[in-house]
């Protein structure tokens, strides 16, 4: 059978989107300056969510989820960047630990650094 093998592209409209690709390279390093970002192998998880679902912003059809290889890290490098990375320890689990932020766009984006085998 023919089947999807990953993820080809995110796309996302903007009102400047060369500010918004700077964003995304300045402050997570993904370098688009090729026109396409190779990312580290790993899981990808595909979910789609009830419409009236909480756990993401009722105004967005999307939320963005990146691999992260350390959340706090990270966390405190955006947090010196003055972005605000929003943890609830409910939002952690046996598949690891999460945090949220917000593009300059209103984006919504989950880091997720994936515990054990996962963070690969």
């Amino acid at each position: 059978m023919a089947q999807a093998t990953g993820i080809g592209g995110v796309f996302l409209r903007a009102d400047d989107p060369e500010k918004l690709s700077s964003w995304y390279s300045t402050h997570l390093g993904i370098d688009l300056s090729q026109g396409a970002w190779i990312q580290a192998a790993g899981p990808t998880v595909f979910a789609p969510f009830p419409r009236d679902s909480d756990y993401f912003a009722q105004d967005r059809q999307v939320m963005l989820n990146f691999r992260v290889d350390d959340l706090d890290g990270l966390i405190a490098q955006l947090s010196a960047a003055g972005i605000t990375a929003e943890t609830r320890s409910e939002w952690n689990s046996e598949i690891g630990r999460f945090a949220r932020i917000h593009d300059p766009e209103g984006n919504p984006i989950e880091l997720w650094e994936p515990a054990g085998p996962a963070a690969g």
